[in-house]
Formats: structure tokens, sequence, C-alpha cells
């Protein structure tokens, strides 16, 4: 392992209830880029976390490891479907496991989808407050993806350019707080 990668870990959190969603799929493309550019990366999947435990009624070891993993990362990347208008309740379960101000020093990336662009501003309304509300520090250009830039499960290049952007602004905010 480089020292890079020692000392720069990213985790990427799907808040999606299914294995097959277009939010999980470009979190992994972030982790992707991370990885290919030193990060040691972890994805956490929290629709496959025991449920009482993420409800606080017990403990797992599973979401003790989640949480772990989001305390020794210095990038947060955050995907989500859109429900009701903002991001899903899988996701508000597990930042609400997180400790008040438990992303204080991470860089967070918000990644969103919905069916169209009248939910674009879920990034804004939704997401980036509740990255604030833990105390990290937000990239600047939040991803909103809808269906239509998938094609066979798959993102479009204008929407991996816009979220390699996200992870090369998380990257640069990411080494700046270590130097």
């Amino acid at each position: 392992m480089s020292e890079t990668s020692a000392r720069l870990r990213a985790v990427g959190i799907s808040g999606s209830p299914s294995a097959t969603s277009k939010s999980r799929v470009l979190v992994e493309h972030a982790l992707a880029q991370l990885e290919a550019r030193g990060a040691a990366t972890r994805l956490i999947d929290v629709a496959t976390l025991p449920g009482d435990a993420l409800l606080g009624r017990g403990s797992a070891a599973q979401v003790a490891d989640a949480l772990a993993r989001v305390a020794e990362a210095r990038i947060v990347v955050a995907g989500t479907p859109v429900y009701r208008a903002t991001y899903s309740g899988l996701l508000k379960v597990f930042f609400d496991l997180l400790p008040q101000d438990g992303l204080v020093g991470k860089v967070g990336v918000p990644i969103v989808t919905g069916h169209g662009v009248a939910h674009s501003l879920a990034v804004d309304h939704g997401l980036r407050p509740l990255f604030a509300s833990v105390g990290a520090t937000l990239v600047a250009n939040g991803v909103y993806a809808t269906s239509e830039q998938f094609r066979d499960g798959k993102p479009e290049p204008g929407l991996c350019a816009a979220v390699e952007r996200a992870v090369r602004e998380a990257m640069a905010l990411a080494r700046a707080a270590i130097d």
C-alpha cells in the first residue's frame, strides 16, 4: 500500500434499496476514480445492513464496521435515489447513526439520481444539508443524474465526466487538508 492510500481513504455509501440502482452505479464509478487516484476505497451498501441495528434497536458488527469505515475516511461519497423529493430513508437512518460532528474534517460528495430534472434540487436542498449537519465540507459540484443519462444501466460519458469532476475536487480538498 502506498503512502497516499495509507493516508487517504474514501468510502462510498449507497442509500438505495436496490442493488442495481443508478445511484449505486455512480457511487461505484466515483470509488473507481478515487482508487485510480491512489485512495483506498470501500463501498457500504446500506440496504444489506441489519435493519434493527440501523434503527438503533440493537447492534450488529456490520453496522459498527460501516461506521468505523466512515470514521477512517477522508472522503465520503453518498449516493441516493430521490424519494419524496429528497434522499432515501435508508441513507437517513445511516446518517442518523453518525456522531453529531462525525464528518468534520471530511470531504463529502453528494450524488442523487431521479427520473427527471424536476428533482435536481434534491442535491442542494437534501444531501448538502444532510452532509453539513454532521460537519462535512462538500465539493462545489454535486452530481444529479436522470434516467435519460443511462443506457443499458451504464452512465453516459457526460455523466461520468460530472462524477470525475466531483472526485477531482474531493481529492484536491482532501489532499490540501493533509498537507
